[in-house]
């Protein structure tokens, strides 16, 4: 007993002289910490041994921990790669970033940065920080030093990518993107964000073969065939849109903006009731709501069905006071014009909703409304002509993603 006592005492002393050494070696004082957690565990056993005390099972295990497996394990982590004073500064510093003191977190990184330039995790935790506060410039700094460290780091590669992008410095972003794309081709959300730049440059053709490329490794994303709606709308191809939107629509039911877009596109082709069936889906998503329901009152005027009309128009308005001058000018209400509930408010107080959709949906919603103008003035004939002419490349187009579905 005595025997293993000596043993448990030199091995503790030793690591203790390892660890004591490894402060010196890399002037780093967070190692103090662990030294004095296990002169803790050396001192207890050393009183135990002094006084002749039995130690209980308890007390012989937290010695064990604190004099011999803490130390061993740091050691092994350590050869291991793992940078132990720093991970236990980067936690510190987590702690200070849920309890929003991000200036002291940023001056824990930023010494540990300066201390250790080679560790990724801290130019990880500076960068996100840095992002979060809308520091672009410097967290695209922290992303590039951690490509520096990782060259396959594609995540990083993203992110310089999106905060690009969001800074309206489209051009690096798409040089970056397509560098991405080149060596991570099933990297499917730069696939994606290349294409909405492209789209947002009006190169629509050039965006619609970034996507089909990337329903190659993702047959079932919902955003490419979402944003491939979006590309043929603009396109003016509305048929292969509404096969891009009920694909998406079958992936993500919750595609709430992708229901409103079928609705417009139905309604754009004079056909009422599958337009209907789509505006009622849209119902759900509050960016289209009132405008679903502003619709659904048009189709009922189509219909003949006055008092569907009054309650979903009065509904629009309710929800959104925009839809007041709308209303009022819209020929199709002339006849229920009596009957709408138009509330007495200063057009200069009348506040738009907040809406989350982004330009490039925006952009469509307006140009879809539009379009179903012009056919009013233009006559459903000649849209349906138009119809005509572009099923049968939609019918190509299906043929091509059954092939990619099987």
């Amino acid at each position: 007993m005595l025997i293993e006592k000596i043993i448990f005492n030199l091995l503790a002393f030793s690591l203790f002289v390892i660890m004591f050494f490894k402060m010196i070696r890399k002037n780093d004082t967070n190692y103090l910490a662990i030294l004095i957690l296990e002169s803790i565990g050396i001192l207890i056993s050393f009183i135990c041994i002094l006084f002749k005390i039995n130690m209980n099972a308890l007390m012989l295990i937290l010695v064990y921990i604190l004099s011999v497996i803490l130390p061993i394990v740091i050691i092994f982590l350590e050869k291991k790669g793992m940078n132990i004073s720093a991970f236990g500064m980067q936690w510190i510093a987590k702690l200070y970033i849920i309890t929003g003191n991000n200036k002291q977190a940023k001056s824990i990184l930023i010494n540990l940065a300066e201390k250790y330039p080679e560790d990724y995790m801290t130019h990880k935790l500076l960068a996100e920080t840095y992002e979060k506060e809308g520091g672009v410039r410097k967290a695209i700094d922290e992303y590039v030093k951690m490509i520096e460290i990782n060259k396959q780091d594609y995540d990083s590669y993203f992110r310089i990518s999106y905060l690009l992008n969001e800074s309206d410095r489209k051009e690096e972003a798409s040089i970056m993107l397509k560098n991405l794309i080149s060596k991570k081709p099933d990297y499917v959300e730069a696939s994606v964000l290349l294409g909405d730049i492209l789209c947002e440059e009006e190169k629509y053709k050039e965006a619609l073969s970034v996507y089909n490329t990337a329903l190659r490794y993702a047959p079932n994303n919902y955003d490419l065939y979402y944003s491939m709606g979006i590309a043929y709308t603009l396109l003016n191809d509305f048929a292969n849109a509404k096969t891009c939107y009920e694909k998406a629509a079958t992936i993500n039911t919750l595609l709430y903006n992708g229901y409103y877009n079928l609705g417009q596109i139905s309604l754009i082709f004079g056909e009422l009731d599958e337009a209907e069936q789509f505006f009622m889906k849209s119902l759900h998503g509050d960016d289209v709501e009132p405008d679903a329901y502003y619709n659904l009152a048009k189709i009922c005027m189509l219909k003949g069905d006055k008092e569907n009309a009054i309650n979903y128009v009065n509904m629009a308005i309710e929800l959104d006071k925009t839809f007041i001058k709308k209303a009022n000018e819209e020929p199709v209400f002339i006849p229920i014009k009596s009957l709408i509930r138009f509330p007495i408010i200063d057009e200069e107080d009348i506040v738009s909703r907040k809406i989350t959709l982004s330009k490039m949906e925006l952009k469509v919603k307006k140009y879809l409304e539009d379009t179903y103008q012009l056919v009013n003035k233009l006559g459903h004939n000649d849209i349906k002509m138009h119809k005509n002419k572009s099923m049968k490349t939609k019918e190509i187009e299906n043929e091509k993603f059954k092939q990619r579905d099987d």
